[in-house]
């Protein structure tokens, strides 16, 4: 986290007093916070958000008369705050992912689990900013199309591995597993040889993330890795694809085939339906 950044403002919704104390103090000694104040209900909770605008919101579920996941109806999840649940019945913990959720504590919490709770928060919120400045590029790939074709300079580690987000749980799946990852709409799918995982992220986002000198982007919806592609082939009408180990064969853009040749040191391309002998 930049020193310079933003503190995270939060707002405490739990109906037992002691319960919001200790979450406050948890808070206040957390770095780049600010708790932003604390309800005591649910009306409250929907009101104090509604005034306040949290950037995150530690939610009890359990409160008499209006509880947090009706809170959440009636803020609406489009516009409800990045929310960590908390509550001392694990059988709510389904429906807080159903409800996008970022975490949920289940009472009695560690120091170490709330930790995790606010990191989670935390990388959600700033992917959420990431997002505004995606579509602010996408406006401007309207006018030039080819902007956002480009991958964005690295100025982080490369991903190792990936973490795949289901029900109440996650899968890590490791990149060296990876053969090839390509996209479906608003998803990408990570293919292993063996599985295939599904996550929520823009192509161009893992490309600037995976090592350039594993993977390479051969399409603007297909990312392959160098050591899975047995050949590359060109069909009639002037298209190209590359045929990996496991038979698989992945479309190739007709304006990164150069590069494609450069990186694996090859010149000849094979005619599609040839003879492999």
């Amino acid at each position: 986290m930049a020193p310079d950044a933003a503190p995270l403002r939060v707002l405490i919704v739990d109906d037992e007093p002691l319960a919001r104390e200790r979450l406050r103090e948890l808070l206040e000694e957390a770095p780049a916070v600010t708790v932003a104040g604390a309800a005591e209900d649910g009306p409250a909770a929907v009101d104090a958000i509604r005034a306040q605008a949290p950037d995150l919101v530690f939610l009890d579920v359990q409160m008499p008369g209006k509880n947090g996941i009706d809170v959440i109806e009636e803020i609406g999840t489009g516009d409800m705050p990045a929310t960590v649940f908390v509550t001392a019945y694990d059988q709510y913990a389904i429906k807080a992912f159903d409800l996008a959720a970022v975490d949920y504590l289940l009472k009695p919490f560690d120091d170490e689990r709330f930790e995790e709770a606010l990191r989670r928060a935390r990388e959600q919120i700033a992917n959420q900013e990431a997002a505004v400045s995606e579509r602010l590029l996408r406006l401007l790939h309207e006018r030039d199309p080819e902007l956002l074709d480009e991958e964005s300079p690295h100025d982080e580690p490369y991903l190792e591995r990936i973490a795949v987000q289901g029900r109440g749980k996650a899968r890590i799946v490791p990149v060296d597993d990876l053969t090839h990852i390509t996209a479906d709409g608003s998803y990408a799918e990570l293919h292993t040889g063996e599985d295939t995982y599904v996550i929520r992220e823009r192509m161009k986002t893992l490309a600037a993330r995976l090592d350039p000198d594993t993977f390479v982007r051969v399409h603007r919806s297909a990312i392959v890795r160098l050591d899975e592609i047995e050949m590359v082939l060109r069909g009639g009408g002037g298209n190209y694809a590359v045929r990996l180990k496991d038979g698989t064969r992945v479309s190739v853009s007709r304006s990164r085939v150069d590069e494609l040749q450069d990186r694996l040191g090859v010149d000849v391309l094979q005619r599609d339906g040839a003879d492999d002998a």
